[in-house]
């Protein structure tokens, strides 16, 4: 079993392009076939008509469990769909073992509409700590990495997410309301203010990707899987953004946050985020 952050670094140097190919062999072998392809009886309901799991979530979600597990031994697989299973394999991330955090199709919404807009999204955390992400979106032809420390970058080239243009309206991408309770809806009740910007968020990986090339300003989000989360969190942070919960703190991916919490591009826009969702809640 890895059992220290230096051996995990000399692990990410070795095989990072190993875990890249995963992924870009999962979503070759399991997803992009079934792309703008799906039959009915691939497509299921979880909770409820907005929350649907395919196939390719399944199938690709084993590929990948197999194959990571495989490649870091000792290591633990954390997926979206393995979880929903099997809801007590999620304690896991709070495990001393090497944890790959996995979203087979983060997005399956837009998935299963014939959208571009989905990606897989893999994150590789010890002890709460995002060591390394994979953010890819195979329709669109993008992969983004992020390594603790080592910079993010997008298809080989480095993000650097900026600072909003002075002046401008706040883009910022927040949790759809279908998902979001009452006193959350309040909370996002704040960005609905001059200066500000918001729009419902499509799949959470690519709007952090967003954010980490400075296309989009921040996101606000209201739940805290960390499937959802983790590849993002860090591609943000190795672009140079930052992240906060309502409590002022850093967005922990072991849980427990005070939600709503947002990531943007620079400290200044998570603090002046975070304060228009403090005065709302």
């Amino acid at each position: 079993m890895i059992e220290n952050n230096e051996t995990i670094d000399e692990f990410l140097a070795q095989h990072s392009a190993d875990v890249e190919e995963a992924v870009r062999e999962a979503a070759a072998a399991e997803i992009m076939p079934r792309f703008r392809q799906l039959a009915a009886h691939e497509v299921d309901e979880k909770s409820g008509p907005h929350d649907l799991v395919t196939d390719a979530d399944r199938l690709a979600e084993q590929y990948l469990t197999k194959t990571l597990g495989a490649l870091l031994p000792g290591s633990i697989v954390v997926g979206e769909e393995a979880v929903h299973a099997n809801p007590a394999s999620y304690d896991a991330i709070q495990a001393d073992a090497p944890v790959w955090i996995v979203d087979p199709v983060d997005g399956t919404r837009q998935f299963v509409h014939g959208d571009d807009g989905f990606c897989t999204l893999v994150a590789l955390a010890q002890g709460g700590v995002l060591l390394a992400s994979w953010t890819y979106a195979p329709a669109r032809g993008q992969l983004a990495t992020a390594t603790r420390g080592r910079g993010a970058f997008l298809d080989g080239k480095r993000l650097n997410s900026g600072a909003p243009e002075p002046g401008s309206d706040l883009r910022v991408a927040t949790s759809h309301p279908d998902y979001t309770t009452d006193a959350q809806k309040r909370a996002l009740l704040g960005l609905w203010t001059d200066g500000v910007a918001p729009r419902p968020c499509g799949s959470a990986g690519l709007e952090y990707l967003a954010v980490a090339r400075g296309e989009s300003d921040a996101v606000a989000f209201s739940w805290e899987a960390a499937w959802d989360h983790a590849a993002g969190l860090l591609l943000v942070e190795e672009a140079g953004g930052a992240h906060l919960t309502l409590t002022g703190e850093p967005f922990r991916v072991t849980g427990g946050n005070a939600l709503p919490f947002t990531a943007a591009r620079d400290a200044a826009t998570a603090r002046r985020v975070m304060g228009l969702l403090s005065a709302g809640a």
